[in-house]
């Protein structure tokens, strides 16, 4: 088990902090820490009413732009219209078992959304990027497996967990490939993981099926921790003094809950052939890859 992290969060005063999914859950828990730290926060959202008005509750400098995940033309449209220096990425924002849907492109919902979103959107800002990306995984990326001949589900019957699993998965081996790309190229950014353990958010109770989802959240608030305290590994991935290709969670009751600490992924997630693998195809997928970084980037 590694070190415990909670006394390591840094100042974020006067930096630039992108982070998707701001409006919601641990990413809004985050946003407003980062925010009363002093950041300047962007909230990166697909509804802008709603990070608006998570804005306004919010202490700080914080503004609010429009990202859909699920479309890489908004993708695109974003990263072309957000022209600053970012100093920290935060790949929060994702989506957790939803019946089968399509992103605008055409991927299963919870893969486009989780993985080629955020991998398209990382590669697109990262010219700009200054100190580091940090993407939030999950424990759940344990019962993931990549299926390269079926990445979106078209041909097998679809499982909801199954397919979450993979895309959380993916962002661990996205994070591990992503790591190396910049140590290759001697950047001095740095890719970062974190998971909240099990965090009462709403993510759960979106599985279609009414009963399942108030029996569901019910048991997840008997045993789950608060936003706040789940949104401290993301902290930590994002201003602490850790090495890249770290992975922060919560370091008791088997990663579900309490102080962040450095944690371990699964066998899968280690697999540098299978992380660049998955960087080809999403690569293909995405049409974004990663880029050319100049000697100013550097």
């Amino acid at each position: 088990m590694g070190p415990k992290l909670d006394d390591n969060i840094s100042s974020a005063a006067d930096r630039t902090i992108v982070i998707t999914g701001g409006n919601s859950g641990i990413g809004r828990a985050a946003a407003a820490m980062l925010a009363g730290m002093d950041a300047h926060v962007v909230l990166a959202v697909r509804d802008t009413a709603k990070g608006r008005a998570a804005a306004e509750s919010m202490r700080g400098s914080v503004d609010v732009r429009r990202l859909d995940l699920a479309d890489l033309s908004s993708v695109r449209a974003f990263a072309d219209q957000f022209t600053d220096p970012i100093d920290i990425l935060i790949n929060n924002a994702g989506i957790m078992v939803p019946p089968l849907g399509r992103t605008a492109d055409g991927f299963e919902l919870q893969f486009g959304t989780n993985h080629l979103g955020p991998f398209a959107l990382t590669n697109l800002l990262l010219p700009q990027i200054r100190d580091r990306v940090v993407t939030v995984s999950s424990i759940g990326h344990r019962s993931g497996a990549i299926d390269f001949k079926d990445l979106s589900w078209e041909r097998k019957p679809y499982r909801p967990m199954a397919a979450y699993g993979q895309s959380k998965l993916a962002n661990l081996l996205f994070t591990s490939e992503l790591q190396r790309r910049l140590t290759e190229v001697s950047s001095p950014v740095i890719a970062t993981a974190a998971h909240p353990g099990l965090a009462a958010t709403n993510l759960f109770g979106r599985s279609g099926d009414r009963v399942r989802d108030v029996l569901s959240s019910a048991a997840i608030g008997l045993i789950s921790q608060s936003e706040q305290q789940g949104c401290l590994p993301t902290l930590c991935a994002a201003t602490a003094n850790i090495p890249g290709n770290s992975y922060v969670g919560p370091g008791s009751f088997k990663q579900t809950r309490g102080e962040p600490k450095l944690v371990g992924r699964s066998a899968e997630a280690k697999d540098p052939e299978v992380a660049r693998r998955l960087w080809t195809v999403s690569e293909e997928l995405t049409g974004a890859g990663f880029p050319e970084l100049s000697g100013e980037e550097l």
